[in-house]
C-alpha cells in the first residue's frame, strides 16, 4: 500500500490517515504496516496534524474520534520506542 508521506494540506493528511486505518480495519493491511505508515505520516506532517498539543480542527472533523484513538496509540508507541 502506497501513501504519499509529504501531504499538501490538512485535508489530504486526514484522507491518508483515514485510508490507512480503514484498510487496517478491513484486514487489507497488517498491524505493523499500519503502524509504520501512521508513524511516517506523523513524523513528516506533525505541523499539519498537531497544533498546541492537540489535533487540528480539520483533522478532528475529517478523521473522527475512533481513528484518532488509533493514531494516539501509534504516536505513544513512537514517542516511547
Amino acid at each position: 500500500m502506497e501513501v504519499k508521506l509529504f501531504q499538501k494540506t490538512q485535508r489530504d493528511l486526514a484522507a491518508s490517515i483515514n485510508l490507512v486505518i480503514d484498510k487496517y480495519w478491513e484486514d487489507e493491511v497488517n498491524e505493523s504496516k499500519m503502524v509504520e505508515l501512521i508513524q511516517k505520516l506523523y513524523i513528516t506532517n506533525t505541523n499539519k496534524l498537531v497544533k498546541n498539543g492537540d489535533y487540528t480542527t480539520i483533522i478532528r472533523q475529517q478523521c473522527g474520534k475512533r481513528r484518532l484513538e488509533v493514531v494516539d496509540q501509534v504516536i505513544k508507541q513512537t514517542n516511547v520506542g
